[in-house]
């Protein structure tokens, strides 16, 4: 019997794919200039995002926590498009249980990456913005940054198939190179300890992270105190920030219909057929990330 994973007990969502006025202010005002000074962004295919209804936007995923990539995104999609289109993110569970970040992911109108919470905002109209690659993606080395690789995931193309709903492919390209990652372990998370408890199954350690744990090494402390802190360095998610200013590009893709996707309504679907709609996902923006 496998144990229960309590951050993925279901949260409530006052506001899925709409965030807060104050946010978009804020946003706006503070974090896109930066955003536009350090990564420069662009985005082509912006007309490709259907203009109602429900869809799924899935894309590759770089840099660890992403955030150049995401920032970026956010950026032209608030200044171009506008938040009265909703569009939901997908954020981990245990956002929504840390004091300091659940006002935030609210106020983004943000959902738990939870298949229950897709399928209904999905079922409410509210298009859903998702990395399938998760943790595996992410945190792959940087020497792999351009490739998109899901690690096998099907439960995007589940939802698709469920929820019978166009899936619009974008690629992100050079968001890797924001916040290089050197190692990607299953060891390392557990080794680290402060990872698994957050119920995570994989860690990296990034080119930030060695860099800050360098300089915590001449700190005048006692050795153990060091360590210690250079331990709990390596294992929190800060490591992953974006640390150096590059050129993030994101091309987006015409949606591809359920049918054409995973079948007609009722059709017999096997893991062997997602499969063949998870190579052509993968090809589909691999080629967006190259263009």
């Amino acid at each position: 019997m496998r144990g229960r994973n309590h951050w993925n007990d279901r949260v409530e969502v006052s506001h899925p794919g709409r965030p807060t006025p104050g946010f978009v202010r804020c946003f706006l005002r503070y974090v896109a200039p930066l955003v536009r000074l350090c990564h420069r962004p662009t985005m082509t295919g912006i007309e490709h995002l259907p203009t109602s209804g429900p869809y799924l936007l899935i894309a590759n995923h770089s840099a660890g926590v992403g955030m150049a990539e995401i920032s970026s995104f956010a950026t032209i999609y608030l200044e171009q498009v506008g938040a009265d289109r909703p569009l939901a993110a997908f954020v981990h569970p245990i956002d929504f249980r840390m004091p300091l970040l659940r006002p935030l992911v609210q106020s983004m109108g943000a959902i738990p990456s939870t298949y229950e919470a897709a399928r209904e905002t999905l079922a409410a109209g509210i298009p859903v913005i998702a990395f399938p690659g998760g943790d595996h993606e992410s945190l792959k080395p940087f020497w792999q940054g351009n490739r998109v690789d899901f690690g096998g995931r099907l439960g995007f193309l589940r939802l698709v198939r469920d929820a019978r709903v166009p899936l619009v492919p974008m690629g992100i390209r050079n968001g890797y190179l924001t916040a290089p990652i050197l190692l990607r372990s299953k060891l390392l998370a557990t080794i680290l300890i402060q990872p698994r408890l957050l119920g995570v199954k994989r860690w990296g350690l990034s080119l930030f992270g060695i860099v800050v744990a360098a300089l915590l090494s001449l700190l005048p402390l006692p050795w153990p105190a060091t360590a210690a802190l250079i331990f709990l360095w390596l294992g929190s998610p800060p490591v992953f920030l974006a640390c150096i200013p590059w050129t993030v590009r994101l091309h987006i893709g015409p949606p591809i219909p359920p049918d054409e996707l995973v079948g007609p309504p009722g059709a017999a679907h096997t893991d062997e057929s997602l499969r063949g709609a998870l190579a052509r996902v993968e090809a589909t923006i691999q080629a967006l990330v190259e263009g």
